[in-house]
């Protein structure tokens, strides 16, 4: 007689984990921080009109199959007290699909944390959700003070940021190699505890203002039972237009918005903010629970434009600085001004980047191109290729962050008092130590996708074994 077994039951996509749980931190934010949902709709009218008035856009967009996830698109921020719980991360983040990419040291800018960017690297899986999280682990070496670095240190060591259950469902995932529907779901309940509010500090009202005077973001990363997603971004096709706008809704926005100046052609990355609330807490003591605020959580819009090459971002990195070492950020218009003027070093036309090798694009063959393959021998020049229309290209959007704009967001929302700088040196080493792992370089990635279409669209047109890799 035969036997029957069981059919295993089939693993969810890491994709679809990712986009429940944006989903469900989405829903959670709205729910803790009024105001975000305000955002969120402000942001979705801006982007409807920005689609309606401009059809290019839209068309570009839909060619790079990015339409559809404009109005998904969400990253968040933590801040992480210990290594154990910055290794932990990472791999609660892998059961989503995503690894950590690139390395960012704040401390330059009197932040003192290092961080990186969990998100997905595939570019599919990108199109599908690109949810990503500026990871950011505090440097509890830059505490100068010996005693308030040990007493932060002990309370670090006592708390557990992650729940029993959602640690279980990380192991049966790295052991199984995915989640069953059921453990998703559940996965997705348990890991979202880890970023949720607690109005009640871990710490006494004295503790929190020693940790607060060394620096409030001291005071927010060991204060409390979890790190908190402080804030909950969406992306707008027109920054300007939301920043403007923003006090319609009764929303104060930062006063700049950083990152590159307004182009026609948009590079990198401009985020904005408004100020972060200044919300109710209880703290601990043995003579009961005392009463205080804690401002940490904050609302931010970003715009996102092409991908710059290495040799593209070295230039955009000496022009912001050009800029930023004579002209004060926030000196009423004469900043912007001066940023729009220096800028005009780097071209503004979608073809003037890519032949001068500053921005990177993903190449495809057209319908004619592959037609024109099919009777006739076609030239194995690229350039000529786009003059002919056999060959055409769309920008690649950029998917991580800009250290100088991370901080002056951080900064804005921290007080503009305190500016301190540190003196110690970035830490790479010690990050990825503590991370478990190395961190992808962005730069790499978005080269090898531009590599990668260029030899696929001439493959596509039969231009196979050809020497060129790449367009300079």
């Amino acid at each position: 007689m035969s036997r029957s077994f069981p059919m295993p039951q089939a693993f969810v996509s890491p994709d679809r984990i990712r986009s429940l749980f944006t989903e469900a931190m989405s829903q959670m934010y709205r729910a803790e921080v009024p105001q975000y949902g305000t955002l969120i709709e402000l942001v979705a009218d801006v982007n409807a009109g920005c689609l309606e008035k401009d059809p290019d856009l839209r068309d570009r967009l839909a060619r790079a199959g990015e339409l559809e996830r404009i109005d998904v698109e969400r990253h968040g921020a933590i801040r992480l007290g210990t290594a154990d719980e910055l290794f932990t991360i990472r791999r609660l983040f892998a059961v989503m699909g995503m690894q950590p990419v690139g390395c960012y040291d704040l401390s330059v800018a009197g932040v003192p944390v290092h961080s990186t960017s969990f998100r997905p690297i595939d570019e599919a899986a990108l199109n599908v959700n690109p949810f990503r999280v500026f990871t950011s682990l505090l440097r509890l070496e830059l505490i100068e003070d010996e005693g308030l670095r040990g007493e932060a240190e002990a309370i670090l060591a006592k708390r557990r940021i992650y729940t029993p259950r959602a640690v279980t469902l990380i192991e049966r995932h790295e052991q199984n190699g995915g989640l069953t529907k059921a453990e998703a779901m559940e996965f997705v309940a348990e890991a979202l505890e880890t970023f949720r509010w607690h109005s009640e500090a871990t710490v006494s009202a004295d503790t929190y203002k020693r940790l607060h005077d060394a620096h409030r973001l001291i005071a927010d990363v060991v204060s409390f039972k979890g790190p908190h997603i402080n804030h909950l971004t969406p992306r707008t096709l027109d920054i300007d237009a939301v920043q403007a706008r923003m006090p319609e809704r009764g929303i104060t926005p930062k006063a700049v918005i950083e990152g590159p100046p307004r182009r026609h052609c948009d590079i990198l990355l401009r985020q904005t903010s408004f100020k972060a609330l200044e919300e109710m807490i209880a703290f601990s003591g043995d003579d009961g629970a005392m009463q205080g605020t804690h401002t940490a959580r904050f609302g931010e819009i970003e715009q996102r434009g092409v991908a710059l090459t290495a040799k593209g971002r070295t230039l955009y990195d000496q022009l912001l600085a050009s800029v930023r070492g004579e002209v004060q950020v926030g000196a009423g218009g004469a900043y912007d001004d001066e940023l729009a003027a220096r800028f005009k070093a780097l071209p503004d036309s979608w073809d003037e980047l890519r032949r001068e090798n500053l921005a990177c694009f993903r190449y495809s063959a057209t319908p004619a191109g592959i037609a024109a393959a099919a009777g006739s021998t076609l030239p194995g020049d690229p350039e000529a290729l786009i003059a002919s229309g056999y060959l055409t290209f769309t920008p690649i959007v950029y998917e991580d962050f800009l250290p100088v704009s991370a901080a002056g967001i951080f900064q804005s929302n921290l007080g503009t008092d305190q500016q301190q700088n540190y003196a110690t040196r970035s830490n790479r080493d010690a990050f990825e130590a503590a991370l478990g792992a190395t961190v992808q370089d962005e730069l790499a990635l978005y080269a090898e996708r531009q590599a990668a279409s260029l030899d696929s669209a001439l493959e596509a047109l039969g231009l196979v074994g050809l020497p060129l890799k790449t367009v300079a």
